[in-house]
């Protein structure tokens, strides 16, 4: 054979990249044993223990790259929701709550009506839901218009009084189309914040219902109030790093008083379920070391709040006498000097939480003025994605709301800037949204502008000078996929209509392991009988080479299934991806 030599080689390099990619998988599982074992039956132990090793090397290849346990869980082989437990959730975006939303909830007789009968004809109908709407309106009142009640504020620039009925349905049935577009994207990035392996979200045929399911979940109760949240798009007014970091000098203080004093309830519940301890790349536990990271602001905070001196490296020592930066980083430079802007400091993903727990304490809260909120950054600052930024917000309003939401934002789209190499987001306002952006503007031109969405600052650009007329630009280095989603977001931020699930089914992973534990045993047997089959039947070392053809092909099929991120399910006695 002319070519062997090529396809020897070719065999022994599918073979390396096999193994390769299934090394993940052993790796992942291997990490997760050892937080079974640190955890001992605690589930938030367990958590603790692979979050602090999310970040960390766990994997090194042959000295050329580490994988850190989060890449590992990226490149590991697949379960579906069936194999390992998990929610399976369809929503649906009322079509009608929306259609009722651009009519401004119109009172009209014939328009109220025409939603019933569409409503009812749809149960035995394959139209959409406009095309229903439509028809019965016609069918109703053949003389009866459109235009005029679907004339509103929000949609003047695209229905007129001349418009037809066949025209405002375009444009009814283009808004629709959009709202719902829109709360996928939103429910694509709120999954990928609640940080779900593998999850699976889709449209479905039937407009306005999206599948979603989510391997491995098990608060079942904190996804529906993830899902079915309506997207709530606001945009507040910034405290300056200079005004916060006083206060945060003081929380810092009265923390420690209240570790003194035995006061401090957040962290004697959190000694309970963790330890302050590091792994190392093989998964087993050690003492913790000091973070490098802020080693000048460390000193800063020593030289101005303690004459104590703190050990090197003592993360202990760094924890009793600073309990509110040891977790949250103030933001200046090396040399103790404050960064301008909203941003008053950053931490790792994993002690968010417990910055939200002492910025809540009464006794914490009470130190800071009124009108001072904190929100977290949507997006990681660093390229690991292990730290996210804190902002201080200005509540100016005495009702304690946002002085601008989303309602005000007819239109949002990517673009690139003039003589500008990255993408921005041009966004347009109604007239009462343009007005009062105008005035926040003008009032912070050199400030920031915080655009938060569902509780998490997605940007908070720096304002030039007074924007009027309510059309505006927002930069911030943006790639075309950021820029996009940003553009989406603050489309969204006007979602008439929030996300019910109509479907709910939870698996629990005894089933998932049920279906693994027969699928195997199913595998094996069947496996060995045509191993043994081929083995007679072939005879001699004919029967040989035909198994170990086998089993080099069943090799190579599932590397390759890792490879390309195939999920594996187990539906029907049947192994599919």
């Amino acid at each position: 054979m002319q070519n062997k030599g090529l396809i020897r080689l070719f065999a022994i390099l599918l073979a390396l990249i096999c193994v390769y990619q299934l090394t993940f998988t052993f790796k992942a599982k291997q990490v997760e044993k050892d937080a079974l074992e640190y955890a001992n039956g605690n589930p938030q132990r367990e958590t603790y223990y692979l979050d602090s090793v999310a970040g960390q090397p766990v994997f090194n290849f042959l000295g050329i790259r580490k994988y850190t346990y989060r890449e590992v869980k990226e490149y590991e082989m697949n379960l579906g929701l069936d194999l390992k437990g998990g929610m399976n959730v369809t929503l649906e975006i009322s079509v009608p709550d929306l259609i009722r939303s651009l009519a401004n909830y119109s009172k009209d007789s014939t328009f109220n009506a025409a939603l019933k009968q569409a409503i009812e004809r749809q149960k035995n109908s394959q139209e959409d839901f406009v095309t229903l709407f439509g028809q019965a309106f016609e069918q109703i009142d053949p003389n009866g218009r459109l235009a005029a009640i679907f004339n509103t504020v929000d949609l003047r620039d695209k229905v007129n009084y001349n418009s037809t009925n066949a025209q405002v349905l375009q444009v009814i049935r283009k808004e629709t189309d959009g709202a719902i577009d829109n709360a996928f994207n939103i429910l694509r990035n709120r999954i990928d914040r609640f940080g779900v392996a593998q999850p699976n979200i889709q449209q479905l045929q039937t407009k306005g219902r999206i599948l979603i399911e989510l391997p491995g979940v098990k608060d079942a109760d904190r996804v529906r109030k993830l899902l079915e949240g309506t997207a709530k798009l606001e945009f507040w007014e910034t405290w300056e790093n200079s005004d916060v970091y006083p206060y945060l000098l003081k929380a810092n203080q009265r923390l420690r008083e209240m570790n003194e004093t035995g006061e401090n309830t957040v962290d004697k519940a959190a000694k309970k379920t963790t330890e302050t301890a590091e792994v190392k790349p093989e998964g087993k536990t050690a003492e913790a070391k000091k973070d490098t990271t802020g080693t000048g602001l460390l000193n800063e905070l020593d030289k101005a709040q303690t004459k104590d001196s703190l050990a090197a490296g003592s993360t202990a020592d760094i924890a009793k006498n600073f309990p509110l930066f040891s977790v949250l980083s103030p933001n200046t430079s090396r040399d103790g000097q404050l960064f301008r802007g909203p941003v008053v400091g950053y931490s790792h993903f994993k002690d968010t939480a417990r910055v939200d727990q002492y910025l809540k304490m009464p006794q914490i809260r009470s130190i800071f003025p009124r009108n001072m909120i904190f929100r977290w950054t949507s997006k990681p600052m660093d390229k690991k994605g292990d730290y996210y930024q804190l902002i201080a917000l200005k509540v100016t309003n005495r009702d304690g709301k946002a002085p601008l939401t989303g309602d005000a934002v007819t239109d949002a789209r990517q673009e690139f800037g003039q003589n500008r190499a990255t993408s921005e987001v041009s966004m347009t306002m109604n007239s009462e949204g343009a007005k009062t952006w105008a005035r926040l503007t003008r009032e912070n031109v050199g400030k920031s502008i915080a655009i938060v969405l569902d509780g998490l600052v997605q940007s908070f650009p720096t304002v030039q000078g007074e924007i009027t007329g309510g059309r505006s630009s927002i930069t911030g280095n943006f790639s075309v996929n950021e820029a996009k989603d940003l553009a989406n977001m603050l489309k969204s931020g006007k979602m008439p209509a929030p996300a019910h699930i109509v479907q709910e089914e939870i698996v629990g992973p005894t089933l998932g392991k049920e279906s693994i534990r027969s699928g195997m045993w199913s595998f094996v047997i069947a496996f060995v009988l045509i191993l043994i089959y081929m083995l007679f039947f072939y005879s001699g070392s004919a029967g040989m080479v035909a198994n170990v053809a086998l089993v080099a092909n069943l090799f190579y099929i599932i590397g390759i299934l890792a490879s390309l991120g195939a999920v594996l399910t187990c539906r029907e006695s049947r192994v599919s991806y």
